[in-house]
């Protein structure tokens, strides 16, 4: 059974338990409204209707999902940076468990603080810019299956959205727009430099990043996740493509703009970049995005290199997925609080002149490996 099967079912129940109450009404109200009660039914029952409701469950599980899982990259995020600096909390809200709860009592302080807008700030970009960025990152986290049965599906059976991988990466470089528009829409000088070098950061990694992608497209001869996955069913892409995946995880890194790639918002010289303006829940949702967009990079690069959700039979498929993609989560954070931040002339040297010469070179192999007929 796939997550759409399961989703059809619950839905397919509810609505047959809403109908019988609905058609008993219907029954025991005069017979004048007894047509209105019966059309209401059928609209109801229909398939169309119940298909709808069905992918709206399946998102909200996704979405659910999501939200949990950023709550423990920001939990691991905190207890990795404490065990390397050395630094041992205290954490007074869920200190039982690790303090997991701390994220939830930050969340709510944030909630209930109050929501200014700067009184020379462009309102309607003001307030258009994080729902861009976070609609286009839940987006791209929708059509990342977790495992060969569980993930968006508008049928039975389970194949996922068509060229899901096409449509993850375009919902992914949405990002840079909405944080420009962030930037501008602020009126204040360091929102404004720290979204130039946003967007001139994320422009200059997406390139090589995508021609990675291209290689591993190449080789799975699929635009879907699942087909990239199932290409990898006796060699994770990681070993053949072990420079793409190289360049694609320092892509990655610059494309969630963390460190040593997080000069857009350099507390040093731009106070915080492109949300110095952004206060109370829209503070709280771009870095709950921030984080959110961490955990759909582990996400990618379990799914185009690490081969997905293959692994022991005994563990289920969207453990195993998780277990890659939070290890991929660690990788990175290790690398963020072990590198310096770098200059804005040395991330775009880095982008232009070191990355995209080597993500060329790895889609030569790719297609080298695809000529001589190894995949």
């Amino acid at each position: 059974m796939n997550l759409y099967e399961f989703c059809y079912g619950i839905i397919h129940w509810l609505v047959d338990l809403v109908n019988n109450l609905w058609y008993w009404l219907g029954d025991v109200l005069p017979w004048v409204f007894g047509d209105f009660f019966d059309a209401v039914g059928d609209f109801a029952a229909s398939d169309s209707n119940i298909a709808f409701f069905t992918i709206l469950t399946e998102v909200l599980i996704i979405v659910i999902i999501a939200l949990i899982n950023v709550l423990n990259f920001i939990w691991l995020d905190r207890k990795f940076m404490g065990r390397m600096f050395d630094f041992y909390g205290p954490y007074y809200v869920g200190y039982r468990i690790g303090g997991w709860l701390q994220n939830l009592a930050d969340g709510i302080k944030l909630f209930v603080k109050e929501i200014i807008t700067p009184a020379k700030a462009d309102r309607v970009g003001f307030l258009l810019a994080p729902v861009i960025f976070i609609s286009s990152s839940f987006l791209a986290l929708a059509t990342i299956p977790l495992g060969r049965d569980f993930g968006i599906a508008t049928n039975e059976s389970g194949a996922g959205v068509p060229a899901g991988v096409l449509v993850a990466f375009a919902m992914f470089a949405i990002a840079p727009f909405s944080i420009l528009i962030a930037g501008w829409s602020s009126n204040n000088k360091y929102t404004l430099i720290g979204g130039m070098r946003s967007a001139a950061q994320m422009m200059s990694y997406e390139i090589p990043m995508l021609l990675t992608v291209a290689s591993v497209l190449l080789l799975a001869g699929s635009f879907s996740f699942s087909g990239v996955v199932d290409a990898q069913h006796d060699l994770w892409f990681a070993i053949p493509l072990f420079l793409g995946f190289i360049v694609f995880m320092v892509c990655l890194m610059a494309e969630v703009e963390i460190q040593p790639f997080d000069l857009p918002e350099a507390e040093a010289e731009l106070v915080e970049g492109w949300t110095t303006e952004y206060c109370g829940m829209r503070f709280g949702l771009f870095m709950m995005t921030s984080y959110l967009r961490g955990y759909i990079g582990g996400a990618l690069a379990t799914a185009l290199f690490l081969g997905g959700w293959h692994g022991p039979e005994l563990i289920p498929d969207p453990i195993w997925f998780l277990i890659k993609a939070y290890t991929v989560f660690v990788i990175v954070e290790w690398t963020r609080w072990s590198l310096p931040r770098v200059r804005v002339d040395q991330i775009l040297d880095i982008g232009w002149k070191r990355l995209m010469p080597l993500a060329v070179l790895n889609l030569f192999i790719a297609v080298a490996f695809k000529t001589m007929g190894w995949f």
